[in-house]
């Protein structure tokens, strides 16, 4: 690690990518930093309610051990479960490091954090700066990689996108190929590690809660390079975003955790069945009916995030939703003032759209595509793991390319608990940061090494496929097919799924497949060419829309996020694992088989929310000498 010509390029510059740039400079790295926008507007900055530590400040005797178990269960025990204790354990540590770097988390009148409630727990445990926690935690990253940028430690490359790997005659990634925003310059960066850190897909679905930048293109384009892609039919609906026409905007979790309630006018002429199998009316005829806090009432409107979005769902269907649309009430207009301006980064977004003040009237508010559980494939060898000096945390199975954040699978199994998104992020990153230098000190040779017509070769291909974009003549429009694209996902592949619509929409989106090679773009220049980058984006985009489709229309089963009614029942001994798909050029779908899922510390257990019940976990097999990244 003495060797100053070896270098690691992080791609992304959200919450993973700086706290992986952060802790590679301090271990002695040079990065190169690239980010498709300004680093502090990446969509790190969109994350409003909070991040997940047990630190038990509330008195409520809790513990990393509980909020593991919390993780697990959220996640339907579809998560390799060594990497989400690790991550529980290290979360005490990464707040106070938060701390030390200033950022603004709510206080107690004490001076103590303040923590209030996510979904999916019964403890306070999610630690908050106002509505605004994911921009202050970026934030307060950015000035630790300001530090090192002015030392020389790290390169940024903003406003420019990560186009493909360059590998080696041994498999392994020796840099990238990029290209520059304002005027699709091509370029080559060489270093001896990739972490790529590029967040979600969201923008796929169109009407999602993502910034347009979250296409997973990047994501996509390594998977078309060899990188195995996991668990990709696990997308994350939230139940609570402003309906648009263009898109939806979140509205956070956080109103909820302050006190927030979901409603809907009763109509007692109508029954619905309750999780117990009970069938009730639907409340009292003209009165507000809180449905989520009768059908869980230990958890309320604080139920995970999938099953929120489908008893929404179920509500609207029942011709209940309000001014019989889909869309219900989401409260907070009971509040106390306080309460309300902690919630002040939210109340003002939906106060700007939608022209009504939430303080005073009830939201309207409905699911939306928000995050992305499936993602790169990468290894988690455990701390007592005999291979544990060859193998290396967070590695794809391309060595040397690591990925890290919402763009990986590892953390949230088949649904996300509500605020563990902005740890992982931050956990992950910091454990890139331990384990490149250990693959860097194991290489016995360097980028330099390598003759310069090994990355001459990927300059050209990603040449070639520029001036074949720019010069094509055909008659569809991307957008277009965009549209369609995302249409059918939103339909038939998001909160509720079954077999004969995912079939069909497995064949459009071939059909989708074969009309992008009739595009004709609009713009044939490079300078500020969006639809050009969009188009090289959609590609690889198209190959994530039917690993995921197929994942699902294969997933013969209900878990977590994945709901098929007619397959109504969790299915542990034919689906307790991880979907894999490879990329096979030669065929028209992607290759799917599956690995076992690491269930060493818990077994699995119903996922029951309609009790009030705290449980004392006993986690097995926990080895002494986990190695914490911090």
């Amino acid at each position: 690690m003495e060797k100053p010509d070896r270098k690691v390029i992080v791609v992304g510059g959200g919450l993973a990518g700086l706290s992986a740039a952060m802790k590679l400079a301090e271990n002695g790295c040079k990065v190169l930093l690239i980010s498709v926008t300004k680093v502090r507007r990446s969509h790190s900055v969109c994350a409003q309610g909070g991040i997940n530590i047990a630190v038990d400040l509330k008195g409520e005797d809790d513990s990393p051990y509980i909020h593991a178990y919390d993780t697990i269960k959220g996640g339907d025990f579809l998560a390799n479960q060594p990497p989400v204790l690790e991550m529980c354990l290290a979360a005490p540590a990464i707040l106070r490091m938060m701390d030390r770097m200033g950022c603004p988390f709510n206080r107690t009148p004490e001076g103590d954090i303040d923590f209030r409630r996510f979904g999916g727990t019964l403890y306070h445990r999610t630690a908050f700066c106002g509505a605004s926690t994911g921009q202050q935690l970026l934030y307060s990253l950015d000035e630790q990689v300001r530090r090192y940028e002015a030392k020389g430690m790290v390169e940024k490359y903003e406003n420019h996108e990560f186009l493909r790997l360059v590998i080696d005659d041994e498999g392994r990634a020796r840099g990238i190929v990029l290209h520059d925003l304002y005027n699709l310059k091509l370029q080559v960066l060489k270093a001896d590690a990739v972490v790529i850190a590029t967040g979600g897909l969201g923008f796929m679905y169109k009407m999602s809660t993502n910034s347009t930048f979250c296409t997973g293109a990047a994501n996509g384009r390594l998977y078309m390079q060899g990188m195995k892609y996991a668990n990709g039919e696990f997308i994350q609906i939230h139940p609570t975003a402003i309906p648009g026409a263009d898109k939806m905007r979140l509205i956070s979790e956080s109103s909820r955790g302050e006190g927030g309630r979901i409603w809907v006018y009763g109509d007692s002429s109508k029954k619905i069945e309750f999780p117990d199998g009970s069938v009730h009316p639907c409340g009292t005829t003209g009165e507000p009916w809180y449905f989520l806090e009768e059908m869980y009432p230990a958890f309320g409107n604080l139920v995970p995030r999938d099953i929120g979005s489908r008893e929404v769902l179920r509500v609207c269907e029942l011709g209940l939703g309000i001014e019989g649309e889909m869309q219900v009430y989401l409260d907070v207009s009971h509040l106390s003032k306080e309460s309300q301006h902690k919630l002040e980064a939210v109340l003002e977004i939906y106060q700007k759209f939608m022209g009504t003040d939430p303080r005073k009237m009830p939201m309207k508010i409905f699911p939306a595509v928000h995050y992305t559980m499936g993602g790169g494939w990468v290894d988690w060898p455990s701390a007592d793991d005999p291979d544990r000096a060859k193998r290396f945390r967070q590695m794809t199975n391309i060595p040397g390319c690591f990925n890290v954040g919402e763009s990986d699978y590892q953390y949230h199994g088949a649904n996300r608990l509500g605020a563990n998104s902005l740890l992982s992020c931050i956990f992950g990153g910091l454990v890139v940061g331990v384990e490149v230098p250990k693959y860097l000190a194991s290489l016995d040779k360097s980028y330099a090494d390598f003759p310069e017509g090994l990355f001459a070769d990927e300059m050209q291909k990603e040449l070639e496929i520029q001036t074949h974009l720019l010069t094509k003549d055909g008659t569809e429009n991307v957008h277009e097919l965009h549209n369609e694209l995302a249409e059918w996902l939103v339909k038939y592949v998001s909160v509720k799924r079954n077999n004969k619509d995912l079939a069909r929409t497995l064949e459009k989106i071939k059909e989708i497949r074969r009309r992008y090679e009739d595009i004709v773009l609009g713009d044939h220049g490079k300078t500020l060419n969006q639809t050009y980058v969009f188009a090289h984006q959609f590609r690889s985009m198209i190959e994530l829309a039917l690993v995921i489709t197929k994942g699902a229309l294969l997933r013969n089963e209900f878990r977590g996020a994945h709901f098929k009614p007619e397959f109504p029942q969790r299915d542990d001994e034919h689906f307790l694992k991880t979907t894999i798909a490879t990329y096979d050029p030669d065929l028209d779908e992607p290759v799917i088989t599956y690995e076992p899922v690491d269930m060493r510390h818990l077994d699995p257990i119903k996922r029951d929310y309609t009790q009030a019940k705290k449980v004392k976990p006993s986690l097995q097999n926990i080895p002494p000498n986990i190695q914490l990244p911090l």
